[in-house]
């Protein structure tokens, strides 16, 4: 997997995607129905039904960019929600590939001091 730029956001499409869309039918649904730009760079992902599969769309200088993983043994930890979209981070992301959940409950939290004891 490549590391994604800082400033670039990463968009899970929640609920299931007809993987039959490719990058036009993918891109439109990012507009209509996402209400979000598919020319931004930004990253959008969508799972199949069965977990199975994920898609990554995103623009890339010239041209759009599909990426496609299919797992043969496991499933996906996909997030369910009621909303349409997620905003997760690159750490997330790669968390979600590796066969995690999104929301490590038992993960250590980002500590941020302002000065050295």
């Amino acid at each position: 997997m490549w590391n994604v730029p800082t400033g670039l956001k990463v968009y899970l499409s929640l609920g299931y995607t007809d993987m039959r869309k490719s990058v036009n039918g993918l891109s439109q649904y990012v507009s209509e129905v996402l209400e979000k730009d598919p020319l931004s760079g930004h990253l959008f992902v969508f799972c199949s039904r069965s977990r199975k599969i994920l898609k990554i769309l995103y623009w890339d200088h010239n041209g759009f960019a599909l990426w496609y993983k299919k797992l043969q043994k496991h499933r996906f930890r996909w997030p369910f929600a009621e909303k349409d979209l997620l905003e997760i981070g690159a750490r997330q992301l790669q968390w979600l590939l590796d066969g995690l959940s999104v929301t490590q409950l038992g993960a250590h939290t980002a500590l941020n001091y302002r000065a050295v004891c």
